[in-house]
């Protein structure tokens, strides 16, 4: 490992210390929410998929734009690679924590009960793919094939560090990788979120997540490498004009958010569709309208124009603190697609949904940081790295 590169010694005792406390807190909290659910199933299952959901995003957006920084050959990436790789790395445990989504099935999707399909012509048509087998058969192949993208890019970047030449690799592969990235979100989005509503159906609906999953990802990453770039090697190289590239990309990310997001409800709006309305009809109305409203105002509106600002792509403070609404209405997004087939009626909260994603979320970080340490904080190997501080310290 090349010294300078290395995580310093005060920095690895506070990554230490954190994992530590995160991963501490998180196993409490899901003790608590395990013994719940006992006697609230459904809460319970419905607030683990909800945080899942959540916290997936991440690690498979981090995995897209390790891919997408290889295909691009970009410099914004290279500072942030590291941060991303081990973010992916996180995937063989959250393929651990969709057990609960598996055994806990038939108290979040309709189609699991025999006795609803029978007696549902659309259930009866869709359950030759929608049933319990073949759903975890997709689950175990979505995760075959992350987990097979994750370990290759992730083994051809520790050889890469070796001085052996992977940049022709790297583009190949991730160039079918995202590919078989966007499908295998489209197809699990469907699976996991879109079935809990039994007529739904959208076309835009697997794009909207993978726009999600890279908006929380670039989130994530900018927040780790401004904090990162306190210490010791990242301070050595951080420019300002590090934080405005990927400000920059994040402005990009919003944007691509809110068009999915408005094309698929014109998409619904225009065709008042028996099959699609249904899903949007109680999320415009009552106590879910006022949700609906926040989250278009907290992830495009406010996020847009305080990003349009270039001192505050320049300013760590300033734009952590917009990723930060940017994750918050992140959550709530996906909160408000998740919980509301269990509490259509109006806005439901309950203690399960916030100790449930808090507690995944700290054992995710207690993992990535775990991830984090392992490696240097910036790849040795990598082409354009010195060009990409070079560059940066000019601007």
């Amino acid at each position: 490992m090349t010294p300078h590169f290395a995580v310093s010694p005060e920095l690895d005792r506070r990554l230490i210390r954190s994992m530590r406390g995160a991963g501490g807190i998180g196993v409490l909290l899901l003790i608590a929410a395990i013994i719940g659910a006992f006697f609230s199933p459904t809460e319970f299952f419905s607030a683990w998929l909800l945080g899942y959901l959540f916290w997936l995003g991440i690690a498979l957006g981090a995995l897209a734009l390790v891919m997408t920084q290889y295909l691009t050959s970009g410099d914004w990436g290279v500072v942030t690679r590291r941060i991303n790789e081990a973010a992916s790395r996180t995937l063989p445990l959250l393929a651990v924590l969709f057990l609960p989504i598996a055994f806990g099935m038939r108290y979040l999707y309709p189609w699991a009960h025999p006795s609803l399909v029978v007696h549902d012509d659309v259930l009866h048509h869709r359950s030759g793919y929608m049933n319990p087998l073949w759903f975890c058969i997709r689950a175990a192949v979505y995760f075959a094939i992350w987990t097979t993208l994750m370990a290759v890019l992730n083994r051809w970047s520790r050889q890469e560090d070796r001085g052996v030449p992977m940049q022709l690799r790297f583009e190949r592969l991730s160039a079918s990788g995202l590919i078989l990235y966007i499908f295998t979100v489209t197809f699990s989005s469907v699976d996991w979120a879109a079935s809990l509503f039994t007529h739904w159906y959208s076309t835009m609906w697997g794009f909207l997540f993978v726009a999600g999953q890279g908006l929380t990802a670039m989130g994530m990453s900018i927040i780790v490498f401004a904090l990162l770039a306190r210490f010791r090697p990242i301070s050595d190289i951080y420019r300002t004009s590090h934080l405005h590239d990927l400000g920059k990309l994040l402005l990009m990310f919003v944007m691509l958010w809110a068009y999915f997001a408005f094309s698929q409800l014109l998409i619904v709006w225009s065709g008042n569709l028996t099959g699609e309305i249904p899903w949007f009809v109680p999320r415009w109305t009552g106590s879910w309208a006022i949700v609906g409203i926040a989250i278009a105002v907290f992830e495009f509106i406010v996020p847009f124009l305080l990003l349009l600002s270039r001192p505050l792509k320049r300013s760590p403070r300033a734009l952590c603190i917009v990723v930060g609404i940017l994750l918050v209405a992140r959550f709530v997004d996906d909160y408000w697609i998740v919980i509301p087939a269990f509490c259509s009626g109006g806005v439901g909260v309950n203690w399960m949904i916030v100790v449930v994603p808090i507690g995944l979320g700290c054992v995710w970080v207690a993992a990535f940081l775990w991830q984090l340490r392992r490696w240097p904080l910036l790849p040795l190997g990598a082409p354009n790295l010195e060009s990409a501080i070079a560059v940066a310290a000019t601007k």
